[in-house]
This record gives C-alpha cells, sequence and structure tokens, in this order.
C-alpha cells in the first residue's frame, strides 16, 4: 500500500546513519512525497556507533535524488533554548510543517550500579523534553485544518524490564505519557500525536552475542529493520491514519519477552 503525502513538509530528527531508522523515516516520507528536514548529531553516533561523518550529507543528496525539497539540519537537541529555532530553520528551508518525527535519542548502558544525575538529566533533555517541546512548538505553530501529524518514539519500555539501561528507559516512558496527553487536546486543531515502539530493530548495534540471547524471541526469526519502523511513521502520517491518535503502535514482529 502507498500513501500520498504531496504537499507535506517533514521534520524528522536524529537520521545521522543511512543505515539507522531516522534515515529509513526520511526516505519513506520523500517516496511518498513528502519534503523532509532532518537533523544529525554526528558527534554522539560516531562516537556509539562509529558511524562516518558523510553519512548525512549522502542522506541529503538521496533524498534530493528522490525529488523532494530536503534540508540537513546538524544540532544538538540537549538545548532547550535552540528547539524554536530548529523548527525555524526548518521551516526556512522547505516551508510550514505538517508532520513532525521525533525518532533522535540519547541511550547509554547504566544500570542501578552505575547510574548517576548527569546520565538522568541528559538522557532526560534530549529524549523526553527535546520530544515535548518540538510537539507543543510544531502544534502552535500548525496552521492548517487538518492533516497535522505528531510521531514520537517509545522502545517498549512499559512491556518489560530494562534494567541495565534505567535512564533510557526513565526517558522514554515520558515520551509514552506524554504523547497519550498531548494527543486528545490537539485533535480539534487538525493534529493527531502517537508513538511507535519499534522493537527490536538492526541497525548495527546487535552483536553476535546479542544475537544469539535474542533470536529465540523473534517469531518471524529475524530482527525488525528500519524499514519496517519507516512504514509504520508513513502510515501514521497519511489521511489513512487521521483517525488514530493517542496510541503506542507496538510494532515488534511478535517479540516475546
Amino acid at each position: 500500500m502507498t500513501f500520498d503525502l504531496s504537499g507535506h513538509n517533514a521534520l524528522v530528527t536524529g537520521a545521522s546513519r543511512r543505515i539507522g531508522i531516522g534515515a529509513a523515516i526520511c526516505r519513506s516520507l520523500a517516496n511518498s512525497g513528502a519534503n523532509v528536514a532532518f537533523t544529525s548529531f554526528v558527534d554522539y553516533d560516531a562516537g556509539m556507533y562509529g558511524a562516518d561523518k558523510a553519512d548525512p550529507d549522502l542522506l541529503l543528496a538521496e533524498l534530493q535524488e528522490r525529488g523532494a525539497d530536503a534540508a540537513h539540519l546538524p544540532w544538538d537537541l540537549e538545548s532547550a533554548d535552540q528547539l524554536p529555532l530548529l523548527l525555524n530553520r526548518a521551516e526556512s528551508e522547505i516551508g510550514p510543517l505538517s508532520i513532525l518525527v521525533n525518532n533522535a535519542a540519547w541511550s547509554t548502558r547504566d544500570g542501578w550500579q552505575d547510574l548517576t544525575a548527569a546520565d538522568l538529566d541528559r538522557h532526560y533533555s534530549v529524549n523526553a523534553r527535546a520530544t515535548a517541546m518540538l510537539s507543543v512548538e510544531f502544534c502552535r505553530r500548525f496552521q492548517g485544518d487538518r492533516g497535522g501529524r505528531v510521531i514520537n518514539f517509545s522502545s517498549g519500555q512499559e512491556l518489560g524490564a530494562m534494567s541495565d539501561e534505567l535512564a533510557y528507559a526513565m526517558s522514554k516512558a515520558a515520551i509514552v505519557t506524554f504523547t497519550r496527553s498531548l494527543a486528545p487536546s490537539v485533535m480539534d486543531r487538525g493534529l493527531t500525536v502517537n508513538a511507535v515502539n519499534p522493537g527490536v530493530t538492526d541497525t548495527g548495534w546487535i552483536t553476535p552475542d546479542l544475537q544469539q540471547a535474542l533470536m529465540p524471541m523473534m517469531p518471524a526469526g529475524r530482527f525488525g529493520t528500519p524499514e519496517d519502523a519507516a512504514r509504520v511513521v508513513t502510515w501514521l502520517a497519511s489521511d489513512e491514519a487521521q483517525w488514530i491518535t493517542g496510541q503506542v503502535i507496538n510494532s515488534e514482529g511478535g517479540f516475546i519477552r
């Protein structure tokens, strides 16, 4: 099934890596006719995943080849004061926004023995606070009578323990509560607000040991792909999902906990 997003302008956060979920979302939206601005924070991704710092520019070229007006916006989401400026920049590059995808995330492993206040603050500021403040500012600016979409990302943290990622799990849980709470208050303005839990998605972080441990929990015999998540996002961005709001879509391939 294909979706027509012609005339829509989207901002996608967190697309530093061409093999990541953010990049797949950008491609899927562009393939459906949307114009796309995306953020990157290559210093984090290069250190965390060994990402190639050229990836965002290569993604930009891909989107333009697909016929989209596209913009690459290097941005650190930790600074709350800079978030309205991010929306300003995106609008100046591709026009008024009708789709916001809060995909960017800060993630480190901690556990109860290593957790610090600084860990909590960094996860909160990038994952929860940036998602919340970008969402409400996007909603305040939206001028259409229908078709506005906010799509956030959770991680299934409410479905099972994430004992080695306490700060990450806490910040992602806040996104679920925020999504469900914001959705009804903006529905009458033509906006829907939903979240996607993509489940275990292979974006290069799954080690051989993790693969051995997790594969028995995957009924399909494979991990999720970035394209699996991107299809859900594109559907939620389309008119076909106009009656869906305040939901968390657990797109996990039947993952068995």
